[in-house]
């Protein structure tokens, strides 16, 4: 069913950008709500309730399902996740207009940010989190959600950013989520859209946070250069599926950057896959990485495809280049409780590799194997607004 134009009548800002990324956020002392602006907001016609967000896997991604953390009996419908695609790319789904989760997750930029932190709802204020890509995040096992995991689902994740007084705005001071749904309420569009997705016009936090999380799961890269090489390669009969084979087209500086990240150290290379686990390259089980002396939390990391692409690494985005993000663990492992075991040599301290020079320009070399030129231009995630 084709959504319906709505040109003038509907207030809100055209513009994107989006919501706030992995976490917390610092405001600028004394900011405060930007008033809204008034403008009109349009569902771009021909905008497709039906468009299909299920493509097949490709069979190199054999495997991929028993990582997948969609909950038992969750709702699945093109419908329900073009309702999500529209939530996502929404600034009236902020307190003043101003922003939507595309805001800090921009399609363009592989649902990140260019900037190391993202900007609130209001002017002076930003987030203290650089936001987390969102490509594979379906592929996450453990199903915790934010850099420091503290949502345990990714449907819980999805409406925290909204209720969030630095990100979106709706929080307890400004009636958290039923002011949001009073304010969805008065749209004219999303009854419809509702209605559409689940028969009847009751909008809901619960509903809210199915459609987003089904459009999010929907975003899955694996179309990089790997895949198109690993996918003439693979196996499903050999142990490791054929990821310790050289790649065609790959060359010989690529071949040996992916032989150090999915070997092991008895074989000869630095483990990276056991924890950003391919075809994915998701996060497994993990702990830290020893960013900082003494660290007790854990984290969890996005998904490596596009990694090349990013401005900003680590969760507090203190990394600008990926050879510094090398660097760090060759050279820059701290000790801590929360420290990765697997990050430590046999005594129990933080591993030092001392790799050549020529060895870490390979694993950067293959790092940027994993960019998905298809994922960023998409029309499934693109913008419905006008």
């Amino acid at each position: 069913m084709k959504v319906q134009a709505w040109v003038a009548a509907l207030a809100g800002v055209v513009s994107l950008a989006g919501c706030g990324g992995g976490g917390g956020g610092g405001a600028a002392e004394g900011a405060s709500a930007a008033p809204p602006q008034s403008a009109a907001l349009d569902v771009a016609p021909g905008v497709d309730m039906s468009i299909d967000f299920t493509a097949a896997l490709p069979v190199h991604f054999e495997g991929v399902a028993a990582l997948d953390n969609t909950p038992p009996g969750a709702i699945s419908s093109n419908a329900v996740a073009s309702l999500g695609r529209v939530l996502f790319y929404d600034k009236r789904m902020s307190i003043n207009d101003s922003v939507s989760c595309a805001s800090c997750h921009n399609h363009k930029v592989d649902f990140a940010d260019s900037k190391r932190f993202s900007d609130g709802f209001a002017h002076g204020t930003s987030t203290t989190a650089h936001a987390m890509r969102l490509a594979n995040l379906r592929f996450f096992k453990g199903g915790t959600m934010f850099w420091d995991k503290r949502a345990p689902s990714l449907e819980k994740q999805a409406s925290q950013p909204l209720q969030h007084p630095i990100e979106m705005g709706f929080d307890e001071a400004h009636g958290g989520m039923p002011a949001l749904v009073v304010k969805m309420q008065g749209l004219p569009m999303y009854p419809e859209l509702f209605t559409q997705a689940y028969g009847d016009s009751a909008i809901s936090e619960e509903r809210i946070q199915q459609a987003l999380s089904q459009f999010m799961r929907a975003i899955v890269s694996s179309n990089s250069r790997w895949d198109t090489a690993y996918a003439q390669v693979f196996d499903p009969a050999l142990p490791d599926k054929g990821l310790g084979l050289p790649l065609p087209g790959f060359t010989a500086e690529e071949n040996r950057g992916r032989h150090l990240f999915m070997a092991s150290r008895a074989q000869g290379g630095q483990a990276c896959a056991a924890c950003h686990v391919p075809p994915s390259f998701a996060l497994g089980g993990s702990g830290n990485n020893g960013l900082d002396a003494g660290e007790t939390q854990t984290f969890k990391s996005p998904s490596l495809k596009n990694v090349a692409r990013s401005s900003a690494f680590m969760h507090d985005g203190r990394f600008s280049t990926l050879e510094e993000v090398v660097e760090h663990y060759n050279s820059g492992v701290k000790d801590g409780p929360g420290l990765d075991r697997r990050l430590e040599d046999a005594n129990g301290q933080p591993l030092r590799p001392n790799l050549s020079q020529a060895d870490k320009a390979a694993l950067v070399a293959f790092l940027r194997t994993l960019d998905d030129p298809v994922l960023a231009a998409d029309p499934r995630f693109s913008d419905p607004f006008r």
